[in-house]
């Protein structure tokens, strides 16, 4: 296995860090690499925020549902998917450019999110642990004012990073479902409740697959933060057509 590979499935969230700094070459590094991602139509539909006064990293503290370790992160970079900047570049040419729709949006979504996995790729390669902060994309409100977000502008993706702690290091990674429940030749699967344990379920001394599917969906589905990010999402979604 070459090493690329073997970092791609070794690599796990780090929610734990060392106190020390990231230069500032390995700083540029990560972002240089973020910023060589695949992007559609080479348009780079996204702008990373990179967040380094520790007042903002602990009001994100608080609107990323109440995550400490937030402000212990060395480099803390939101990425944001971004279609004002070229609408408004094709207003500066007299283009005429038609209304942004939610394919626009979720093009740029894409873009973000795959500069992002190069960031984190490469932070991994140089020892820096990270994590990504889905609660970017929750209190709508707030998010805007924090960061001085325009309109079609949506942070999609936040990420916290700094050298692991040796606790990190000896952590194990979770475990993922089976290849062959996630990987389906050709067409979707059929599946049925014993396909579905197969993928979910990891196995539990303590409690059955429904008994920890039934806390699983108390705990991320049906809760108060999933729901504060339907309705921020939602938000953000009125800007489109």
């Amino acid at each position: 296995m070459n090493q690329i590979i073997e970092a791609l499935i070794n690599r796990k969230s780090v929610r734990s860090y060392e106190d020390k700094e990231i230069a500032e070459a390995e700083r540029r590094a990560i972002l240089e690499a973020a910023c060589a991602a695949p992007t559609a139509g080479n348009q780079q539909l996204y702008t990373i925020i990179d967040v380094k006064d520790q007042e903002l990293k602990n009001r994100l503290i608080e609107t990323c549902d109440h995550q400490p370790f937030i402000g212990e992160g060395k480099m803390v970079l939101v990425f944001c998917a971004d279609t004002l900047k070229w609408h408004e570049g094709f207003k500066d040419c007299d283009c005429d450019p038609r209304p942004q729709g939610a394919g626009d949006l979720l093009l740029a979504v894409c873009d973000a999110c795959i500069a992002a996995q190069n960031a984190v790729i490469a932070a991994e390669s140089l020892g820096i642990g990270s994590c990504y902060i889905g609660d970017i994309m929750e209190n709508c409100e707030a998010q805007r004012d924090l960061l001085k977000l325009p309109e079609h502008v949506f942070p999609c993706a936040m990420l916290v990073m700094g050298y692991k702690s040796e606790a990190e290091k000896k952590r194990e990674k979770a475990k993922r479902a089976p290849l062959e429940c996630i990987v389906s030749i050709d067409s979707y699967p059929q599946m049925d409740k014993e396909y579905r344990k197969t993928m979910f379920f990891k196995g539990s001394e303590v409690r059955t697959y429904e008994e920890w599917m039934q806390a699983f969906c108390k705990r991320k589905y049906n809760s108060d933060f999933a729901r504060e990010m339907t309705r921020s999402v939602r938000a953000y979604l009125e800007q489109y057509e």
